[in-house]
């Protein structure tokens, strides 16, 4: 029920010590102006149903499908949403459930702890953040992992994250640390858009390190057209951002520049919560770019971390994503010289497949769209790892909240 694609013994290591545990769930929202440009993300159809998805899932985590919500799940082009993974496991086993705003336009219809940050600019202009707020949110993301962890006696934390947008920011994020991402990162579309990812995150560095002083980096790239193509050797650039950014650059300041909310949050939580008990990052891309930020930060400010208490967990429709290179990804972590303390993080999926469910929007994801978001993978892992669930029992629950979602207001 449960692949380790990366660093095997320390994932099985990992698994072993957690069997019979249940974790504590952790939520960061944000939100980037990035996720507002038009097919850029397919986590809602239109950009003006994408400001709310972070607010409709977090309130569908928290409620259920009985509840009337202020903010409905968005519809999208195909799927459904993964908060219905995560919330059929979270309901059935009880585990308890942390939300966080990191920074969103509007507050969401649920019990939420506020960090106090704000929303993103869009990372294309390489201004996304105030860097007081980065700092402040950072220092939030220390004191609540350290909160967090203080209760769990035996078990772990999984740590999820919402953000419409966030594989870009992603790419940039490992871009700007010198790491080589660019045509690995997945995306909610059945076919990543590597083209239009690149091209914003290639202005993004350059006018951050324009506004530096440093002049301008001549990032080379030929793809074009490689969102319409299934082929890998046109969805990398020919010549990759090497580093004139690298060795350089403040990890903080980069997340200021080109990151999102979510990032510095989850990396802050994830150093705190190591220190004392075991970390599972919820998430595909996303979580990896939050590993690469933990080490580069951790490295930067000398701060203790315990990296063999880290794991990331995921769905095998981003693990196995024939657009991107999941695993490729995990792997060049450690080759960043700004990310060596952490090296390569052990790569979880749960196998979990949607190829016989009875509803369309679920075998939807086996065509690639959607693939994970709000922890699905990590709550799947979860409901395996506590109470041994398989595919049938995990297929059932989630058909189940789909069900009751569908007949809730007839």
């Amino acid at each position: 029920m449960i692949s380790i694609y990366t660093q095997k013994q320390q994932g099985k290591e990992w698994l072993r010590r957690y069997r019979g545990c249940l974790p504590v769930f952790a939520c960061v929202l944000g939100f980037t102006e990035t996720g507002l440009i038009p097919g850029i993300s397919a986590a809602g159809r239109t950009p003006e149903d994408r400001k709310y998805t972070a607010c409709a899932d977090a309130e569908f985590l928290y409620y259920g499908p009985e509840h009337k919500p202020q903010y409905p799940l968005p519809p999208l082009a195909a799927g459904a949403s993964p908060v219905l993974i995560s919330r059929a496991v979270l309901e059935s086993l009880k585990i308890p459930v942390h939300l966080f705003n990191a920074g969103l336009p509007q507050a969401p219809a649920v019990p939420v702890i506020d960090l106090g940050g704000a929303p993103a600019r869009c990372l294309s202009g390489g201004a996304a953040m105030e860097i007081t707020t980065v700092h402040h949110l950072f220092e939030q993301g220390l004191l609540w992992g350290e909160r967090l962890a203080t209760n769990i006696k035996q078990g772990y934390l999984i740590v999820g994250e919402c953000v419409v947008g966030g594989t870009t920011t992603a790419l940039a994020i490992l871009t700007g640390l010198g790491i080589e991402a660019a045509g690995k990162v997945n995306s909610s579309h059945p076919v990543c858009n590597h083209a239009q990812k690149w091209a914003l995150v290639q202005a993004g560095l350059e006018k951050m390190m324009g506004s530096r002083g440093q002049g301008e980096i001549n990032f080379q790239s030929s793809i074009q057209n490689c969102s319409t193509e299934r082929s890998r050797s046109h969805s990398v650039p020919q010549e990759s951002p090497k580093s004139k950014i690298r060795n350089s650059i403040d990890p903080l300041i980069l997340v200021a520049a080109v990151g999102d909310p979510m990032q510095v949050v989850v990396a802050g939580m994830a150093i705190a919560a190591s220190r004392s008990c075991g970390v599972m990052l919820a998430g595909g891309t996303q979580m990896l770019a939050v590993y690469a930020l933990i080490s580069a930060i951790a490295q930067a400010y000398a701060l203790s971390w315990q990296p063999e208490a880290v794991v990331v967990g995921t769905t095998r429709w981003v693990a196995e994503d024939p657009t991107g290179a999941t695993v490729d990804l995990a792997l060049n972590l450690g080759k960043g010289s700004l990310t060596q303390s952490g090296g390569t993080p052990p790569l979880l999926a749960t196998h979990l497949s949607f190829a016989d469910s009875r509803y369309p929007q679920l075998r939807a994801y086996e065509q690639g769209f959607v693939k994970e978001g709000m922890g699905a993978g990590a709550a799947c892992i979860a409901a395996h790892l506590s109470q041994d669930w398989q595919q049938s029992q995990l297929l059932a629950a989630i058909e189940a909240q789909l069900e009751r979602l569908s007949t809730a207001f007839d």
